[in-house]
């Protein structure tokens, strides 16, 4: 206590609430940047048994893969390594547009992952898997 005088200090009963609501932001911003990149898998959504048909837009391209694992694109043929380089050029200008892939029910499984692996790598984002509609 100064001589003559009171005391200009008191006991702070109030909570600075500015630092708390700080690291809330931040760690908001942390939540919503890591979030996406938490989701495993492949991004494609396959039509359920009975659905609608999807209807194909003008600026959708399809691939097809078949029997064989030849990949066709237009009038083009490649296989899976020829794929897999020039994807990147093939889709360089794609700017958003869908694609769906056309697989064979004769062949592997892997041999279609291996070609949506190839359109990922190659910056597609929409990939859409096309099957025939159940008839049961």
């Amino acid at each position: 206590m100064a001589p003559g005088g009171s005391s200009d200090r008191r006991i702070m009963s109030e909570i600075n609430v500015t630092p708390l609501v700080d690291v809330m932001l931040v760690l908001l911003i942390i939540f919503m940047v890591t979030a996406p990149m938490l989701q495993s898998g492949i991004d494609v959504q396959l039509p359920a048994a009975g659905s609608a048909p999807l209807t194909k837009g003008d600026k959708a391209v399809t691939i097809t893969v078949d029997k064989n694992g030849t990949i066709h694109l237009n009038k083009h043929s490649f296989t899976l390594d020829q794929f897999k380089k020039r994807a990147p050029t093939l889709f360089a200008e794609i700017g958003g547009r869908p694609v769906y892939l056309r697989g064979d029910n004769r062949i592997s499984y892997g041999t279609v992952i291996a070609a949506m692996s190839a359109l990922k790598a190659a910056g597609v984002e929409r990939i859409g898997l096309v099957t025939e509609p159940d008839l049961d």
